[in-house]
């Protein structure tokens, strides 16, 4: 943990949102004119697309699977390093993968391939990943020890298996089948280094649908926002003013003492009412280590 270089992770699995808060901590970001260095997780993958494809069919034929869930298809060691190296001295190594032919234009590498490793930029403010891994702990690596802010995006199963679906097909071209051979290889990595996260995470924002997803891979479209509530977990209640928050956020109700729910339309504004008053508490603290 750092006051002079806070790390910021938002932490969820594929579909599952990250993507929503991430333009949420972007407005904070630019209303309180911090200068962040933005990491991706797809960065710290282990294999480019090609070696993937190899890993994954070597893994079937010796009877395993492999994803991009679980450690064996994930630099864990370096994403730790990372996050050490910039809690320490606030600069560290970083790369890029590359996507898409708009990404390979922009970044100078082939779609599937990653940048070279190079030099973060000096005299940011604070590190903020945003990927499937910022709280990831395994017996030789411990992500998550070095997160000042953990944030867990955790939609309910089925909706993020929707939100999933329909962002693979659309926007990636996926045939449904092909969709759910990867939920389902990913599924021992889901459930032993996923969702173990979100018990680490200080928030956690979990979209609830009020309409029926009981069988997703059916489902034609999304639950909209006005067809969902928002479940927020803190992990440390004691420093919450729920008071305050109940009368900012309209509609909003306390379910524990330390579960805040929330209309689905009124997350990206719950978002900036929670998580702003924390990134300029810790602005303030670098200010005063400084």
């Amino acid at each position: 943990m750092s006051k002079k270089y806070p790390v910021v992770a938002v932490t969820g699995s594929s579909g599952a949102g990250t993507t929503t808060v991430k333009h949420a901590f972007h407005d904070i970001f630019r209303r309180l004119k911090v200068n962040p260095v933005i990491i991706e997780g797809d960065s710290f993958h282990r294999y480019n697309r090609a070696e993937m494809r190899e890993a994954i069919a070597q893994a079937a034929a010796e009877g395993k699977t492999i994803s991009h869930f679980g450690p064996e298809g994930n630099d864990f060691e370096s994403l730790e390093r990372l996050f050490r190296s910039y809690g320490e001295t606030g600069h560290g190594q970083m790369r890029y993968y590359v996507h898409d032919d708009e990404e390979a234009e922009l970044r100078g590498s082939a779609p599937g391939t990653f940048t070279p490793w190079q030099d973060m930029p000096t005299g940011t403010d604070l590190l903020f990943y945003e990927g499937l891994h910022g709280g990831a702990k395994t017996e030789d690596v411990d992500v998550a020890n070095y997160v000042d802010l953990l944030v867990g995006v955790v939609p309910v199963v089925n909706l993020e298996w929707i939100q999933k679906i329909h962002r693979d097909n659309s926007q990636r071209g996926y045939s449904a089948e092909a969709i759910v051979d990867t939920i389902l290889r990913r599924m021992p990595d889901y459930i032993n280094h996923i969702t173990p996260q979100f018990s680490r995470a200080h928030i956690n924002f979990q979209r609830v649908p009020l309409v029926d997803t009981s069988n997703p891979f059916i489902a034609r479209d999304i639950p909209t926002p006005d067809e969902s509530m928002v479940v927020i977990r803190f992990r440390d209640h004691k420093i919450e003013h729920f008071p305050t928050l109940l009368q900012m956020i309209p509609g909003s109700f306390m379910s524990r003492s330390n579960t805040l729910v929330i209309p689905g339309t009124k997350m990206g504004f719950a978002m900036e009412v929670i998580l702003g008053p924390r990134i300029e508490q810790m602005l303030d603290e670098k200010k005063e280590a400084l």
